[in-house]
């Protein structure tokens, strides 16, 4: 008998999208299908449960193809990136030893930052002996007043070696405006233009350099919002863009020498849906200059294109950095899953090079463990997992095509209320947006305070027996030496989300006395099973010593345990309606010699409350600023 054919068409009729609603409005059974399933983003747009491919109707990326402009699905027709590393260079000797031994391991690009007061054709040099500048993008960093002189040796050296110098890819992060935001430095545009056209034009000769970068990896690592981050680049980009032209360069070459340098936080389809939706505003803006090719006689792109403006100079360049903003001290391997996700949106999202923080990189100096790993999870992703062989992977997806052109709205408000403002210079100049970052960075440090962002190993499921042991070589650095070096400009506030939690846990250690949570539980099974676990993971994240118990036969008998160990503070973990007769028991004999917490928000909490049963803790209770009041109580 012949098996029978299975018609997917037939066995599986097309169901709509209000079946689907009307389906799902059911197994919610009375709950608010808005409230429960629709994400409300710090963006300021709603983000549905399921997309359908009626959502793609209207969309201006959906219909797109790689290497095409606007380019929302890539500059590329392929997906490969460069794996770059960076290194702070004092010694050029031993800078380049580092450079080729890492080269061996894997890297295609280099970051040198470079000290001005060394800079020289011989430490030049010294420190590129022996790299192919022809196989490896090379990128430099150097203080403003520089830069020029750096962009003049550089040209000299490849001349000498006998390069192609059409061949030779690489940059300067020139970005005065960077300066200004980190270190409060007063500039004048006049200023900023004269220094961007100066290094522009000594590097005409490398065609494939970038003398200009846009540093919106700063805005990410104070905690602006994705559309901020993006909104906010497009501006700052553009300013530099009008700067150029200003000067006198062409729009096509203006355009080409800037390089973009984003963040890429762990929010994982929409920092796809980002990068996307960067290249295709950039395009729309670069194009708005009418920009006439000047790629050489053997490019045709306008008549290929049958545009009327050069499509090439309208690719976006991106270089991505995995965030420092979400990296935390204690459970610091966590930061190797972050930047992991991180490094899959930043690639499946297109970027032309990605740098990946070392999981350690916030406490100390990283060591060579913690770079080979950083360095590895690239290559993972280029050779086993094959992320370089497709581009733009993420096409036709209903959620992300969705998510593409929302962030590309927000973001496009963004950029067009900075313009109107007087442009990103003076809204810099002004302190604008330097506060609306600050203001978005605090609302997501509160959102971690309260457990709506959860930071795993800080906020929530800490490891309870781990200390610090003098494992930190420097904290906060960044942030610190921000606002000491503040020249008069408003600063940026680079910083990370777990500073708050990782200051409780580091005053718990050098406490002259680890207080000890005790867990007295009692009544129904499993809630008091749930409210110890719920409670332990509430005090872990303080540092504080748990000691938790399967369970009481009576109250007595679970405060008698709680003071044989002297603890300083005993959890009463059961059910709701048995805190009516277990918590004034537990408050009578309990009063006055331990702190007293009630695990959960009974309906009897106001007559526990008078009582003068005062502490309770629930999943609505801001545990930063409780657990503040506890090491307050504990005279921490």
């Amino acid at each position: 008998m012949a098996e029978k054919k299975l018609n997917l068409l037939a066995d599986f009729p097309p169901v709509s999208t209000e079946q689907w609603k009307n389906q799902i409005i059911a197994d919610l059974k009375g709950a608010d299908f808005d409230r429960k399933l629709v994400w409300k983003t710090s963006e300021g747009f709603s983000v549905q449960p399921f997309y359908r491919e009626e959502n793609l109707e209207n969309l201006k990326t959906d219909k797109l193809s790689p290497g095409e402009f606007p380019y929302a699905q890539g500059t590329k027709t392929d997906n490969h990136w460069f794996v770059r590393q960076n290194l702070q260079v004092t010694d050029a000797k031993t800078s380049n030893e580092k450079a080729l031994d890492i080269l061996n391991k894997g890297v295609d690009s280099l970051g040198f930052t470079l000290d001005k007061e060394k800079l020289s054709a011989e430490f030049i040099q010294t420190l590129l002996e022996g790299i192919r500048a022809d196989v490896v993008e090379l990128n430099f960093r150097i203080c403003v007043r520089r830069t020029a002189e750096l962009a003049q040796i550089l040209v000299e050296y490849f001349k000498s070696k006998k390069y192609d110098l059409s061949k030779l890819r690489g940059s300067i992060n020139l970005d005065p405006v960077n300066r200004m935001l980190i270190k409060g430095k007063v500039l004048t545009a006049e200023f900023i233009g004269e220094k961007l056209a100066e290094t522009t034009k000594i590097l005409a000769e490398l065609p494939q350099y970038q003398a200009v970068t846009v540093n919106a990896l700063t805005l990410s690592n104070a905690g602006a919002t994705i559309s901020q981050e993006l909104g906010y680049a497009l501006a700052w980009g553009n300013f530099y863009l009008k700067s150029l032209i200003d000067k006198g360069i062409k729009p096509a070459d203006a355009a080409k020498n800037i390089r973009f340098t984003f963040g890429v936080s762990s929010n994982y389809f929409m920092e796809i849906a980002k990068f996307r939706a960067a290249r295709w505003l950039w395009a729309t803006i670069v194009a708005a200059y009418k920009p006439e090719c000047t790629c050489g006689e053997n490019c045709n792109c306008m008549e290929e294109s049958g545009l009327d403006f050069c499509p090439c100079c309208c690719a976006m360049k991106i270089h991505a950095e995995t965030g420092y903003f979400n990296f935390t001290v204690f459970d610091a391997n966590v930061n190797m899953l972050r930047t992991q996700t991180e490094a899959m949106s930043a690639t499946l999202g297109g970027v032309d090079s990605l740098t990946v923080l070392p999981y350690d990189c916030a406490y100390k100096q990283s060591d060579d463990f913690s770079e080979r790993i950083a360095r590895n999870q690239q290559l993972l992703l280029k050779d086993e997992s094959h992320f370089d062989k497709v581009a733009d992977p993420a096409a036709g997806s209903y959620y992300i095509e969705n998510l593409t052109n929302m962030i590309a709205e927000s973001a496009w408000n963004i950029f067009v209320e900075t313009e109107e403002n007087g442009g990103f210079f003076k809204t810099i100049e002004s302190g604008q947006v330097q506060s609306a970052v600050n203001q978005s960075a605090d609302a997501r440090k509160k959102a971690v305070s309260s457990r709506r962002e959860i930071l795993l190993g800080t906020n929530q499921y800490p490891n309870f027996t781990e200390k610090t042991e003098g494992k930190i070589e420097r904290y906060n650095e960044t942030a610190a030496h921000s606002s000491a070096c503040n020249e008069g400009t408003p600063t940026l506030k680079p910083t990370r989300e777990a500073i708050e939690f990782e200051q409780l846990r580091l005053a718990t250690e050098n406490a002259a006395k680890r207080p000890k949570v005790f867990m007295l539980t009692i009544g129904n099974l499993a809630m008091r099973l749930a409210r110890a676990q719920f409670s332990s993971n509430f005090f872990g994240c303080a540092g504080y010593e748990i000691i938790d118990n399967i369970g009481f036969e009576t109250v007595e008998e679970g405060i008698a345990a709680s003071q044989k160990v002297q603890s300083d503070i005993i959890v009463l973990c059961s059910s709701d309606d048995e805190y009516a007769e277990f918590a004034p028991k537990a408050w009578e004999i309990v009063k006055g010699k331990q702190i007293f917490v009630v695990a959960g928000a009974p309906a009897c909490i106001e007559d526990l409350q008078k009582l003068g049963i005062e502490n309770f803790i629930n999943v609505k209770t801001n545990v930063l600023e409780a657990l503040k009041g506890y090491n307050k109580m504990l005279g921490i």
